[in-house]
């Protein structure tokens, strides 16, 4: 690093009014410089499992604003890979995008820990075990970072639901905040390194995660953390309080007066936070200097190697693998239109998306297809029904693609069951009895109950398996590869099983009361039967 250009707050020719600038966003997306000192802002972009590059200074659900990018599968089914080479490819290939975009940071990995299943982000996060969360979150930022790319590990900490994000209190005891919550971060820090950590919406134990000094003295004094602190977008509520307590950037850019109370008070903590951004400066016109390469056609195939990879075969009679020569019906309204993501900031423009139709019919000509279903209905009509059971009478197999819709597995809303819609729950039970040579393949970004299990022949779960999903589940099914995923999380029985069933999504105040009995742990300490364990998965 040039100290000329990216020294220390105190020693360059910084004025107040500069260095809290360079405390808060220029913009939605960018960094400020200092010009007059041709120190270069940097842009940052939305991850986690693909770049979201924008293409306007303001954030817009729809992918059409935002660039074409590879989308990979998402940290729930990454998890299931237990495979830190693919996690640390797969933040490569990322690295590589956002270096051919010139997005100099990229948000994420997210690791929060799953307290439940119904968790509305819980796609985004890895696992309800910090152990795998963290490996696979530090081999990530590994190899985002091996681009020259920042990573931003986030939500820290204890981001546990999205009902009352904003507001919500996570009350946790210090046994479980060190053992459980805050693990995957520790390991993440230390053996990722990011360049970055995002502080949380929500409160821990009475205090914001921007605002809250004992976190963030753990962070760097504990774990040797030595990057920049920033704010999720939005998160600042007391701009000097936060400052005071270690975050060094406030983000978006906005007017909210932010600026200018930094500029008039406390210069200690200003110029804290304005060397931490002059280090985030110096290391992305470092990294812009390596050499690399992007090709997407590449990333796309690495895109399928970890859907495969990710993939579990929760049932098999013997049904599987299927064959070439036999009489197929595929149904399923996700098989002709896939769900490879989930919806909110981490929603990629993919680059291209492989349909499971499409690819089981360069294999299976002679196979016929019936939606089933609207995905955007929670009932199947009649008629949908009728088409089904018709298409697959007397057929050797039938492959029913199912899932969850958009709108249920979304940023900024929790789930309110953990069954699939009730349409798609009749159509499976009317397809079983009709030809039990069914499989049925689960396109979800999390746990849920399946009271129909005993039903079909088969059933694998594809996850939200990103735009390569419809090619790998294709090979799955046919036997040119063999499942091997295995569960990151617990499917139980019943949402009434699981550890904080009642009292979550929380308002105001969320209370663990489970302490530490958090996912696999609180099934065995409790000698609870469950549907499909931790690390259950066959071959």
């Amino acid at each position: 690093m040039d100290e000329q250009r990216h020294g220390k707050a105190g020693e360059l020719p910084l004025t107040a009014e500069e260095k809290a600038g360079l405390c808060i966003g220029a913009d939605f997306w960018h960094v400020r410089g200092v010009p007059r000192l041709g120190l270069k802002g940097i842009m940052v972009a939305d991850g986690p499992h693909g770049l979201r590059k924008q293409v306007a200074n303001h954030d817009s659900a729809r992918p059409s604003d935002s660039v074409p990018a590879v989308c990979f599968p998402t940290a729930s089914a990454v998890a299931c890979t237990f495979d830190e080479e693919l996690a640390y490819a797969m933040g490569r290939a990322m690295g590589e995008e956002c270096r051919r975009e010139g997005v100099s940071v990229l948000l994420g990995p997210g690791v929060n820990l799953k307290r439940s299943p119904l968790g509305g982000r819980n796609f985004e996060y890895f696992s309800e075990d910090p152990y795998l969360a963290g490996k696979l979150a530090a081999a990530m930022i590994r190899g985002i970072q091996s681009t020259g790319v920042g990573a931003s590990l986030k939500h820290f900490a204890v981001n546990s639901q999205e009902t009352e994000r904003l507001t919500v209190d996570e009350v946790v005891d210090e046994r479980a905040l060190r053992e459980v919550y805050l693990r995957p971060f520790e390991i993440a820090v230390q053996e990722g390194k990011p360049w970055t950590v995002m502080a949380a919406y929500n409160r821990l134990n009475g205090t914001y995660g921007c605002e809250n000094k004992e976190l963030l003295d753990l962070l760097r004094r504990e774990w040797g953390f030595d990057g920049l602190v920033m704010s999720d977008w939005g998160a600042v509520n007391d701009v000097q309080r936060a400052m005071d307590a270690g975050m060094d950037l406030e983000m978006p850019g906005i007017s909210n007066g932010h600026r200018e109370v930094l500029a008039a008070g406390r210069i200690p903590a200003l110029d804290r936070g304005a060397e931490k951004v002059l280090q985030l400066l110096g290391r992305a016109e470092q990294g812009v200097q390596r050499p690399y390469a992007c090709d997407f056609t590449a990333h796309h195939a690495l895109a399928e190697t970890i859907a495969a990879s990710a993939a579990v075969l929760l049932k098999n009679d013997g049904l599987l693998p299927g064959r070439r020569g036999q009489r197929a019906a595929v149904i399923g309204a996700l098989a002709g239109e896939p769900r490879c993501q989930g919806s909110g900031s981490s929603r990629i423009h993919p680059w291209r998306l492989d349909s499971p139709w499409e690819a089981l019919c360069k294999e299976l000509p002679d196979a016929v297809y019936v939606p089933g279903y609207d995905l955007a209905a929670e009932e199947s009509q009649s008629e949908q029904i009728a088409q089904a059971l018709e298409a697959v009478r007397g057929k050797d197999i039938v492959y029913l693609f199912a899932g969850l819709p958009e709108s249920w597995e979304c940023e900024g809303f929790d789930r309110t069951h953990l069954r699939l819609p009730a349409g798609q729950e009749a159509l499976i039970e009317a397809v079983c009895r009709e030809n039990p040579r069914t499989v049925v393949i689960l396109l979800s970004g999390g746990a849920l109950e399946l009271p129909w299990a005993d039903r079909p022949g088969a059933i694998l779960l594809a996850h939200l398996g990103g735009e390569a999903v419809g090619t790998a589940v294709a090979k799955l099914l046919l036997g040119d590869l063999s499942p091997s995923g295995k569960l990151a999380e617990t499917f139980p029985l019943s949402l009434a099983d699981t550890p904080p069933a009642g009292c979550y999504p929380a308002r105001h105040v969320a209370q663990h009361r489970e302490s530490l009995y958090v996912g696999y742990r609180y099934y065995d300490a409790a000698g609870k039967a469950v549907r499909y364990p931790f690390g259950h998965g066959l071959s």
